[in-house]
């Protein structure tokens, strides 16, 4: 585990608009590595407390870790609303409110708990479970019943040393907008991630980590009162991210511990047109991007899919956000009885919608404009799909 609060009051970012300066702090934001090893392979998992993190940053972190081939690093985001601007959004100007020294400093320390935690391996047991998490946690905001109420959870237990028969780490993987907090609070939270680690680690859990899921369009903390305001402050957040933490702990208790589990890992480069003239504006502008790549074809994207095997659960990354549908759509395809999706990991290229939706109704209007274009979803079914027919089931 690395912090990565910055020392100084830099603006934060909630999406395409103006990033906002904020005027304090509430809890900290961190970036958090599980590193598996099986045999010959070897995995990294990265989450980071940001709205996203674009490859270009997190490239120049895999060439700091010694030990893992980089396509076996995977590097996903908890998609905190409060956190400073990762994407470097330029204005039509060109300028750009993120701070790049900072930006430079999260590289290394990103790098540093990967290396970190690479040099502490030990041996452990694995349980691997997913079941629906109850509770008052989340809810489409575009229509309240349609989300995955589907929970992952990944727990390393120690087998040796004092601590054997302990948990090293628990992983959770859902489905929701940290956003309770927004920008409207100008504050530089982790929002419900923060209060959901502490939970996780009071309760005997081990380190905790937040891997996001299919939650575009909308799928948000359920922060509804019965007054028809929202209870948008940090005991909202305490309170969705303790129930998730216990409801984690729930899911993960009654799982058997899994008899001499397979660890795989795949990767895969994909392609998708950008049609979208905003988005090859930012893509092209950001301060983020070499003045090599600068001169590079705008209209097209390649980024890296990756497939995991860790026993009995499957894992398969989204390079964004992508709406629920294709999230149940692809989790049906998978090879395995407990399905997860890494979404916002290794890229993070806006909303991936279907075909059919894209600029379909005015509730989607602001999705279509910050996706790369109307067959973004589609490609990503596509070779996702391929990709799981080409690879090995997960053990049952």
């Amino acid at each position: 585990v690395r912090k990565i609060t910055p020392e100084e009051l830099i603006p934060i970012s909630g999406g395409m608009g103006t990033p906002v300066t904020p005027t304090g702090k509430k809890g900290d934001l961190f970036a958090r590595a599980l590193v598996l090893e099986k045999g010959n392979t070897r995995v990294a998992i990265v989450s980071i407390d940001n709205l996203g993190w674009p490859a270009y940053l997190g490239d120049r972190s895999r060439k700091l870790i010694k030990g893992i081939a980089p396509e076996n690093i995977l590097i996903g985001v908890t998609h905190t609303h409060s956190a400073p601007d990762a994407y470097a959004f330029p204005d039509e100007q060109g300028n750009t409110a993120a701070d790049l020294k900072y930006l430079d400093w999260c590289v290394k320390q990103v790098a540093d708990a990967v290396n970190d935690a690479l040099s502490k391996l030990e041996p452990v047991s694995l349980k691997t479970a997913v079941g629906e998490a109850k509770g008052k946690i989340a809810y489409n905001y575009y229509a309240p019943e349609l989300y995955d109420r589907r929970m992952g959870v990944i727990q390393a237990i120690a087998t040796t040393g004092k601590n054997a028969g302990k948990p090293v780490a628990t992983l959770i993987n859902y489905a929701t907008h940290p956003e309770i907090l927004g920008t409207s609070r100008k504050l530089i939270s982790p929002d419900l991630c923060g209060p959901l680690y502490d939970r996780i680690e009071e309760k005997g859990g081990g380190v905790a980590l937040f891997m996001n899921s299919a939650q575009g369009g909308m799928v948000t903390a359920d922060t509804r009162l019965e007054n028809g305001k929202e209870a948008n402050d940090w005991n909202e957040c305490i309170r969705i991210g303790n129930l998730m933490a216990d409801e984690a702990l729930r899911i993960i208790e009654t799982a058997q511990t899994q008899e001499n589990p397979e660890l795989y890992c795949a990767s895969k480069t994909i392609e998708f047109p950008i049609e979208s003239e905003i988005m090859q504006f930012v893509l092209k502008n950001s301060p983020l991007v070499s003045s090599e790549e600068r001169n590079g074809d705008f209209t097209k994207i390649k980024t890296r899919i990756n497939l995991l095997n860790i026993g009995k659960a499957q894992v398969i990354t989204i390079p964004g956000e992508a709406l629920p549908n294709i999230g149940f759509y692809v989790k049906r395809h998978m090879k395995t009885g407990q399905p997860f999706l890494f979404g916002l990991t290794n890229d993070a290229f806006g909303y991936m919608l279907s075909k059919e939706d894209f600029n379909s109704f005015e509730r989607y209007n602001y999705v279509s404009r910050t996706s790369l274009g109307e067959m973004t979803g589609e490609i990503y079914e596509t070779e996702a799909l391929k990709f799981i027919a080409e690879s090995p089931a997960a053990a049952k």
